[in-house]
């Protein structure tokens, strides 16, 4: 079998504090030909409504990918025996200008998607969810969303803005972009302005596991739920850091006590082997309120096992 074009350094060649801070120091490309999945950062903030610097998440997240390695014991695969991978830099953005960094990211999405590449999108604050799905569902129609969060993200509005971070997902059900019946929310939790509020997820049509829900379940039974939604279409991942408990992730925005451990995290997304996803993201990773790099280190670790996702969804 031909070898992919496109992988990392070899690190016998070149050690791994050396090279440009590419993720995992793949090649930095911009010619999709011949590419399968590219890192795509995507460095905009300015709808973060508390903490803010999740512009700097991009940056954060590829430092602390140096140590990866191709083989993924857990999921016996070799990336680069399946992947033809390729950093594509950041996507375009003017910070505080939101409803125009929309449309600059929805604009220099397409061609990825266009291009039929698997991309995983490096944020930024969670409003980026939204112009990337605008210009996934312009290829592939409404899909359907597995959603990892402290936060449900479906708030109508915001100080009387319609688009914030916390608004991504119920913007993307009144747009059609989701399929809501192959659509699931996990690990949702902290305080609420009221009883109202806990039933947003199931009222639009998602299913929801609470993050206290989660742990009273354990893994198991979490990702049997999930592939019972998910079905076979086509899938977007949406993965919010704060989904971990602080103390595995303290660089971040809107920090929620009772999350998940980093080894729930890492067991969730592997098994979630096999399912259809054509695109994710990872967002709020914020490197100024994470002096020690503890939240892009993991925040690197989940990403790599996205890229394994889909090499094991190529592998076949």
């Amino acid at each position: 079998m031909p070898q992919p074009p496109y992988k990392p350094l070899d690190a016998m060649v070149y050690p791994r504090f050396e090279g440009i801070r590419t993720f995992m120091r793949l090649p930095h490309l911009t010619d999709l030909a011949g590419v399968d999945l590219a890192v795509v950062g995507v460095p905009f903030d300015t709808g973060g409504t508390y903490r803010v610097g999740a512009r700097f998440g991009p940056s954060g997240i590829r430092n602390e990918s140096l140590l990866l390695r191709p083989y993924n014991p857990e999921l016996k695969v070799n990336l680069f025996d399946h992947l033809s991978a390729v950093d594509y830099g950041d996507l375009p953005v003017t910070p505080g200008y939101l409803p125009e960094s929309h449309a600059q990211i929805t604009e220099a999405a397409g061609p990825l998607f266009d291009a039929g590449v698997t991309p995983i999108f490096l944020g930024g604050d969670h409003s980026v969810s939204l112009p990337l799905l605008r210009a996934l569902t312009k290829r592939s129609g409404p899909v359907g969303l597995i959603h990892f969060d402290a936060h449900n993200d479906l708030w109508h509005s915001y100080f009387g803005g319609k688009d914030t971070h916390g608004t991504p997902f119920r913007r993307a059900v009144e747009e059609g972009l989701l399929d809501v019946s192959r659509s699931i929310q996990v690990g949702i939790r902290g305080s609420l302005y009221g009883p109202e509020d806990s039933s947003i997820t199931e009222e639009l049509g998602l299913d929801l596991i609470t993050g206290p829900d989660m742990h009273r379940m354990g893994v198991p039974a979490v990702l049997e739920r999930i592939r019972a939604r998910a079905g076979t279409g086509p899938l977007y991942l949406s993965f919010d850091i704060d989904f971990l408990d602080p103390v595995y992730a303290p660089g971040t925005g809107t920090p929620e006590v009772g999350g998940a451990t980093g080894v729930q995290a890492l067991e969730l997304l592997r098994g979630l082997a096999g399912l259809n996803f054509v695109a994710y993201d990872l967002v709020e990773v914020m490197p100024p309120y994470d002096s020690a790099g503890v939240t892009s280190l993991l925040a690197a670790n989940l990403v790599y096992e996205m890229m394994s996702l889909a090499a094991v969804l190529k592998r076949g």
